[in-house]
């Protein structure tokens, strides 16, 4: 392990040597990770981008890769489209998420590498790094953190940073 790596531990992710408190699936850590089911999935995911809601997040507290979520954009959680675990543009017919919620969710997400780019049909997607609900309030599969150390650990990824998960 790097000193640049999140690593999920039964009190948190230890990262850059803090620990930080947060929610995982409702269905508990799994090495056989399948759409719907909740869990969060095990193994060594790499941070493969950086989208926020500019009209609640300032640019300038992000990393410059950093993209700006639109209206218009999506995820799809379709196993039987070909954009399966993909971000995709409205309209799209398929089934989806829309990463422009009302809720403050998905005002910073840390997208991962499960199951992308070449996604394995019902293998899980959209496997990212959120803000939570609340502290100890399941995810559908991802992991959630208070906003103020979201920020935190955005700030202080390098390109190098691995989430590791063990099951």
């Amino acid at each position: 392990m790097k000193p640049t790596d999140l690593v999920l531990t039964p009190m948190g992710v230890r990262f850059r040597g803090r620990m930080f408190p947060c929610a995982i699936g409702r269905g508990g850590i799994t090495t056989a990770k399948h759409e719907g089911d909740g869990a969060t999935p095990a193994g060594q995911h790499r941070i493969t981008g950086i989208l926020y809601r500019a009209d609640r997040i300032s640019a300038q507290h992000l990393p410059r890769s950093a993209k700006p979520i639109g209206p218009r954009d999506l995820w799809c959680d379709d196993p039987n489209h070909d954009d399966y675990n993909h971000g995709v543009k409205a309209p799209f017919n398929a089934s989806h998420e829309h990463l422009k919620r009302a809720d403050p969710l998905y005002d910073l997400i840390l997208t991962t590498n499960w199951n992308w780019p070449n996604a394995t049909p019902g293998k899980g997607s959209a496997i990212f790094l959120h803000t939570w609900r609340r502290p100890g309030y399941p995810t559908e599969g991802c992991i959630a953190f208070a906003r103020a150390n979201l920020l935190w650990i955005t700030r202080h990824l390098s390109p190098s940073s691995t989430l590791i998960i063990r099951p």
